[in-house]
């Protein structure tokens, strides 16, 4: 860390000397603010980070933590409790963590054993097979983390892709996500495809993310007469749409731009997005951009065929 940080003030790239080093950037901006923090902590305790590491030195979000303990807890080791949960996050994630922090993460999301044996207000209805054969008919929704290098934070990425068309029909991009941003992004989205005015509104298909089994959510898909499936536990195969824009959106944005504030973060993201909509060509939809094939299907220029899911 001093070798680094004297070659830096000397007006070297700190990405250059990292790398000369074998340091990674985000365990060297976590050592450098988690320095100068317990010197500015009097209290004797020091604030909450955020995130956990692996054993490659990554950063983890701790959103990203809970939603591996909700998959865990929708599976067979439901039973288990907060220490046999951190045994498993350590053998199949690589994290280092201890069972204080998964005791508190578990606490967050109502994970904690006692509140296992209350009943669940909306059952859990699993994604089935399904054969979709126009737009409308299934949005895939998942979260992306992103990490600010300049603030040593993440921020989210909420987005909603229709499954036949390959649109991302809506966005929630924030330093928070929450279950509230979940349903103001999805009424946006109906609302921008005249859903409202249909009979049957589309299906939610979703991973065991906190956002997606609170109460607000459930209430929310109730009152709106909304069909929600939620994948099961560790296969992303079922949610395989949106996880290929995801992992577009790292290849082709994230990796290239090391962020020094939200604000550049958000303004990049946006435009990836905005590209990937109206102008990414895809070879699924006979080579046109999501938005002119989604055009060309309204106006009947192109046949239609079936996705199966």
């Amino acid at each position: 860390m001093e070798v680094a940080d004297k070659w830096i003030k000397q007006g070297y790239t700190a990405r250059k000397v990292l790398k000369i080093v074998g340091i990674s950037e985000q365990i060297y901006y976590y050592r450098k603010k988690h320095r100068h923090e317990k010197q500015r902590v009097s209290n004797g305790g020091r604030p909450i980070p955020g995130f956990s590491l692996n054993k490659q030195d990554e950063a983890i979000s701790d959103l990203q933590i809970q939603e591996w303990l909700g998959e865990l807890a929708s599976g067979e080791e439901a039973v288990y409790g907060y220490r046999k949960l951190t045994v498993l996050l350590r053998r199949q994630y690589g994290l280092l963590i201890n069972k204080k922090k998964v005791y508190r993460l578990c606490k967050e999301i109502n994970l904690l054993q006692p509140q296992r044996k209350i009943k669940a207000a909306f059952p859990r209805k699993i994604a089935c097979n399904r054969a979709i054969t126009a737009s409308n008919q299934l949005w895939e929704i998942d979260i992306k983390y992103g990490f600010v290098a300049g603030e040593q934070r993440f921020f989210f990425l909420l987005s909603i892709l229709d499954v036949y068309d390959r649109s991302i029909v809506d966005y929630h991009i924030g330093l928070s996500c929450e279950s509230r941003h979940v349903t103001q992004t999805i009424q946006r989205a109906l609302l921008k495809r005249q859903q409202y005015e249909q009979k049957k509104l589309p299906v939610l298909r979703t991973d065991n993310g906190p956002q997606f089994i609170s109460h607000l959510f459930g209430d929310f898909c109730e009152s709106n007469d909304l069909e929600h499936e939620r994948i099961p536990p560790r296969t992303p195969n079922k949610n395989a749409h949106i996880e290929s824009f995801h992992s577009a959106l790292e290849r082709e944005c994230l990796i290239r731009h090391e962020f020094k504030n939200y604000q550049e973060a958000y303004e990049t993201v946006i435009n990836y997005i905005d590209f990937y909509n109206k102008r990414r060509i895809h070879g699924r939809l006979f080579d046109l951009a999501p938005h002119e094939f989604f055009q060309a299907t309204l106006k009947k220029q192109i046949s239609s065929f079936v996705v199966n899911v």
